[in-house]
Parts: C-alpha cells; sequence; structure tokens
C-alpha cells in the first residue's frame, strides 16, 4: 500500500476526521448508523473496514438523495453519505488538501483553508472600482450533477499521482445514490453534500481558473459560482462567448446559457451579497433577497405557536443573527438592521404577550415593568387582539433594554460593535 494511503489511514488522521465529522453532526446515510453510534461500530468494525481499503475491495455505501428547497424556487440536491463514509471521505480530504493547494488560483475563494466569501467580495468591489463594470456572470448548469468524472479522475490523478487514492476516490464517485428507497448508478457527478464533493470541484474548475488567467481576465470564483469583470460590453459579449464555448469543449461541463449573462454591479447578486455605488465608490451590501430570507427565518422563530421556552427561542434567534452578520459584515446594512430590530422586538412583546395567557398575569406585568395603571387596562382590554396589543403604549414598557437582559442581541449593535 502506498505510503499516501498509510497516512491517510493512519489512527491520527482518522481520529481528526471522525472529530470533525462528529461535530458537523448531521442525519445518518443509508445504513442508519448515526453519528451518535458511529464510535461503539468503528470500535468493532473498523480493522476490516481498514483492511479492505488497504486491499482495494472496500467498497463505499450509496448516498441517500435528498432535495432541499431553495430560497428562490426550485430545489438543490443532496447526498448524504453515511457516517463512515463521511470519516472516510474526510481523511483522504485532509491528507491530500496540502498537495493540491499549491496548484489552485489566488481568485479561488471555496472551500479553502484561511479563505472566505468576504475575500471574493473584496476583491470583487477593488475590480468595480478600478472601472471594470461589466460583469459576465457564468452559470454552470448542475455542475455537482453533470461533473465528466473520467476527467475528474485524470485531473485528480495529474495532481495526486497515488493509484490507491485514486481508486478509493473513483470508488466515492461511482457509489450510487438511493432515491426513495431504490438504487440508482452514478456515471456522472459528485455529490453535493459528501466531504470530498468541494475538493474535487476545486480540482476540476482549477482548469478554469488557469484559463481565465492565462488570458489575464480579472474574475474571482467561489465553487460553482464564477464572475468575470472587463471594462466594456464587447470584451463582455466577447469573453461569455469564447469562455462558455471553452468550457463545454475542455471540461465537458453545460453552461446554462439562459442564466449565464452579461450585467452591471447594481444588478449582481454574488454569494448573497449586492452592490451599490455610494460616493463615487461601489460597497457591498446584503442582497435584497438575503435580507427577505434573514427576515424570514426570524420570522419563523417567532411565531407566537411555537412551543418553545423563551430561553430556547432567544438562544436559536441570536444563532441566526449572529450567523447572518458575521456573513455579511463588510456589507453597508444599517438602515435594514434599524427596521428588522424594530419589528422583531414587536414580535417578541407579542411572543411574551401571548405567554403571561391571562389578564391578570398581563396587568401584572405591565405594572411591574412600571406601566401606569390606566395603560396596563387598556393594553390587557385588546386581550388576544396581537396586532392591536403590538401598538398598544403598554406592551412597549417591555423595552429593548430588557430583551437584552433576557439575552436577546440586537442586530444593530451587534453589527455597529
Amino acid at each position: 500500500m502506498s505510503q499516501l494511503m498509510e497516512e491517510i489511514l493512519s489512527r491520527e488522521n482518522m481520529m481528526l476526521a471522525c472529530k470533525k465529522v462528529k461535530s458537523n453532526k448531521g442525519v445518518c446515510g443509508v445504513d442508519g448508523i448515526t453519528v451518535d453510534e458511529i464510535q461503539g461500530y468503528l470500535k468493532e468494525n473498523w480493522p476490516s473496514i481498514k483492511e479492505r481499503i488497504r486491499k482495494r475491495k472496500y467498497k463505499p455505501q450509496p448516498v441517500l438523495r435528498v432535495e432541499i428547497p431553495k430560497p428562490a424556487g426550485g430545489i438543490r440536491k443532496l447526498g448524504i453519505p453515511s457516517v463512515v463514509d463521511r470519516i472516510i471521505e474526510q481523511a483522504i480530504v485532509q491528507r491530500i488538501t496540502p498537495t493540491v493547494e499549491p496548484y489552485f488560483s489566488d481568485y479561488n475563494y471555496g472551500f479553502r483553508p484561511g479563505r472566505r466569501a468576504e475575500q471574493a467580495i473584496i476583491k470583487l468591489l477593488e475590480y468595480f472600482n478600478d472601472g471594470y463594470t461589466y460583469i459576465v456572470d457564468i452559470d454552470l448548469e448542475k455542475f455537482f450533477d453533470n461533473v465528466p468524472q473520467d476527467k475528474l479522475m485524470t485531473l485528480v490523478g495529474n495532481i495526486v499521482r497515488d493509484p490507491d487514492t485514486e481508486s478509493l476516490i473513483s470508488k466515492y464517485l461511482k457509489a450510487g445514490v438511493v432515491v426513495g428507497g431504490k438504487y440508482e448508478a452514478t456515471k456522472v457527478g459528485t455529490p453535493q453534500g459528501g466531504n470530498l464533493s468541494p475538493i474535487l470541484s476545486n480540482i476540476m474548475l482549477n482548469e478554469l481558473d488557469k484559463e481565465l488567467e492565462k488570458r489575464s481576465l480579472r474574475f474571482v470564483r467561489y465553487a460553482d459560482d464564477c464572475v468575470i469583470t472587463v471594462g466594456s460590453s464587447t470584451a463582455a459579449n466577447r469573453v461569455m462567448h469564447t469562455v462558455t464555448k471553452w468550457i463545454e469543449r475542455k471540461l465537458g461541463l453545460k453552461v446554462n446559457m439562459t442564466k449565464t449573462k452579461i450585467t452591471k454591479p447594481k444588478c449582481l447578486k454574488y454569494l448573497g451579497f449586492g452592490f451599490v455605488k455610494m460616493s463615487d465608490k461601489w460597497e457591498a451590501r446584503p442582497h435584497q433577497a438575503s435580507v427577505r430570507n434573514f427576515e424570514r427565518k426570524l420570522k419563523k422563530l417567532t411565531k407566537r405557536s411555537m412551543s418553545i421556552s423563551m430561553s430556547e427561542r432567544i438562544q436559536r434567534l441570536n444563532w441566526v443573527i449572529r450567523g447572518w452578520i458575521n456573513y455579511f459584515r463588510i456589507g453597508k446594512m444599517k438602515t435594514n438592521l434599524k427596521r428588522i430590530d424594530g419589528h422583531l422586538r414587536t414580535r417578541m412583546r407579542i411572543v411574551i404577550w401571548k405567554q403571561w395567557k391571562t389578564r391578570q398575569k398581563r396587568y401584572w406585568g405591565l405594572r411591574k415593568l412600571g406601566a401606569p395603571e390606566w395603560m396596563a387596562k387598556q393594553a390587557v382590554g385588546f386581550a388576544d387582539h396581537y396586532q392591536a396589543v403590538a401598538k398598544t403604549t403598554g406592551l412597549r414598557k417591555i423595552s429593548k433594554e430588557i430583551l437584552a437582559k433576557r439575552g436577546l442581541v440586537s442586530c444593530l449593535d451587534y453589527y455597529l460593535n
């Protein structure tokens, strides 16, 4: 067995892979073994699994196909490998990453150590502010479903140069999927959702990066989202035509020509960001669709019919708020967050009002908050007419400061701090 495969299967590497997969949690695959059960399963079965891998006799289990609705409509197909296969895939990724990283372009920001979407947006703004404001937005049609496996494995072989590792990766590509309880072979594609998919997509699309660099084009890429910026409409048309032909001819991928387009910064949505010109300078901000998605999540978590404690509700809200703002922090969003904050506090007041339930508890609660008697009586008089209650001055005694004491993060304050 090769040295690389020995390193992949080493105790240290496998323990790290197991720890990472367990920390990501996730659902079980086709075998029904959960993340919580995996330790006991591996203790009993790992020696035989390891031996089969060494002899190239290991057969990965097919992935479980699930369909996730997209916010803008349509569905995204995800493949869920078994927990055992997720760990083995992760072990492969950990070991081959140092090998493949030096081959990758500086303009590739997706699924790489020390790189993130924010850097792609900053580079894109740099292009815009240098005057390259004609954008070729390339859409690869169902990229993860359509990757030619033979071409991909050739590229993997050119970099990894280890037959044992290449054989195991190929087996994962050909493992098949289970859809509605029925097995289907996978002759093309790499399952989106597997631990190997991100690094394999980067190996495949690194060829595109190198071609764009060869042409001295300004571009950024994150996974299969690639945009090219040029200085004129003529150049944009030429680039769109020649690059799409090159992708289809050289990589065997499909370009969706109904979605591939030439656009300008103010009309672009990229990695959830939109762009606006402020004081003769292009700035990023969360795209309107991203803001609406954020508001939908907050609305769902502030449904008064949710049967969870206030502490758990606030904890879930804070996870969403911090995660969303941390991702979009480089964007301009003060006005939006001020509005969202106000609406969120109104919904939280209604949740508290419902939890108080009785007239007596509601009256007592408002009086304890410092509301005068007339104000408390007025609010109690609206009973369960929640929209009317939300507008009363009495309920506003549940202030921003009081909600903060309960632990609720203010969107605006978190953004500004």
